[in-house]
């Protein structure tokens, strides 16, 4: 298994985001996130490829892959380690004609037919588990399909969707070990913690402060 599959199979928490400054991607980074997509729609391909360069340098610096959203023909270019596919997007043997066998591939998913079809792709997202603005007119799937891709899915899977620090025990409890999120980071007053708290919650650890005092830590 290859250097960036290795990475994505320890990946638990996954940044959607568009263009962000520097400083927020370092405090995310420091706080856990494993995965960063650049998500630049109706962008110029001269807007992207700068804005995707920077993000693959900070990736890079913290060890953490970076997605390109929907543009496998920009990935070489934006040093990327792979592409993120939506259902209406390029298909994915088109999409491995253009990024090659060693970057990755990922696709979104919103019923069980698609997570059971997804064994082309290197990773799947299952959602929206709940409705978000990020996705106008989408319809959440619930926890139902985050069970059913913990049973069924052919290859590791981030549940998506409106997902915060409590929805993310929940997905967890439903099977999901991994999450990707948008606005809980984006819109957080505090960026690096809320990152902390995210990865803690999705792996199922206690917090310092809700431990017990005289407690042996878990």
């Amino acid at each position: 298994m290859d250097d960036r599959r290795q990475r994505l199979q320890k990946a638990r928490l996954y940044l959607v985001c568009d263009n962000q400054p520097e400083l927020f991607l370092r405090q995310v980074l420091r706080g856990g996130v494993d995965i960063v997509q650049l998500r630049m729609k109706n962008a110029r391909d001269g807007d992207v490829t700068d804005a995707a360069q920077i993000f693959a340098r900070v990736c890079a610096e913290h060890g953490a892959l970076f997605i390109l959203n929907d543009r496998p023909d920009l990935v070489a270019a934006a040093g990327a380690d792979g592409v993120h596919l939506g259902q209406d997007d390029s298909p994915v043997a088109a999409a491995r004609e253009l990024v090659g066998p060693e970057r990755l591939i990922g696709v979104s998913t919103h019923s069980p037919e698609q997570v059971d079809a997804a064994s082309g792709a290197d990773y799947i997202g299952v959602g929206p588990v709940h409705e978000t603005p990020t996705k106008p007119g989408r319809p959440a799937v619930g926890l139902e399909l985050v069970r059913h891709a913990a049973a069924h899915a052919p290859v590791p899977f981030f549940a998506i969707g409106g997902i915060d620090e409590s929805g993310a025990a929940r997905v967890r409890d439903a099977g999901a070990r991994r999450i990707a999120v948008v606005r809980a980071l984006t819109e957080a007053g505090d960026p690096g913690v809320a990152a902390r708290r995210l990865r803690q919650a999705v792996a199922g650890e206690r917090r310092a402060e809700e431990v017990p005092v005289g407690s042996a830590q878990p």
